[in-house]
């Protein structure tokens, strides 16, 4: 077989699998949840347990982290700024009716916050903003202080 021929067919099968990774395939961590929207009939649905998946190109999958995360806010004030906020995954539909579908990674994903430690960039932005909101919901779970 000739050298043109085995790259030709290696640059396929390489494509190919590519091709089915990048459109099919998502992949969920143990402390992840992906919730999915399927284009075609609007469904939402959630992805529980670690592990890999394989949908269709029309469904889109977002992953969240769903363990307690620590957010502050950026203040140079000495006074209690940080709480702790989790991400409660049964109450997703909330989530998505309110917030809207959307890679949640990419939330202040290009801006620059200099001169604070802590910036916050995709779900954790997410999370920082309903954890200091006035309005409580459902879908996060907020620990302002401990129990003793």
């Amino acid at each position: 077989m000739p050298i043109k021929k085995v790259v030709l067919l290696f640059l396929f099968v390489f494509g190919t699998l590519g091709i089915f990774y990048l459109g099919l395939f998502n992949y969920t961590e143990a402390y992840e949840v992906g919730i999915t929207r399927n284009f075609v009939t609007g469904e939402i649905r959630l992805q529980t347990g670690g592990g890999m998946y394989i949908t269709p190109p029309w469904v889109l999958v977002s992953n969240i982290d769903i363990r307690p995360t620590r957010v502050c806010l950026t203040t140079t004030a000495r006074s209690f700024n940080c709480r702790l906020a989790e991400f409660k995954p049964e109450y997703y539909q909330e989530f998505v009716t309110t917030q809207g579908f959307r890679y949640w990674w990419w939330a202040n994903r290009l801006s620059f916050n200099l001169g604070y430690d802590e910036e916050y960039r995709g779900f954790r932005d997410v999370l920082r903003g309903y954890a200091f909101g006035s309005q409580p919901r459902p879908f996060v779970i907020v620990t302002d202080g401990y129990d003793n």
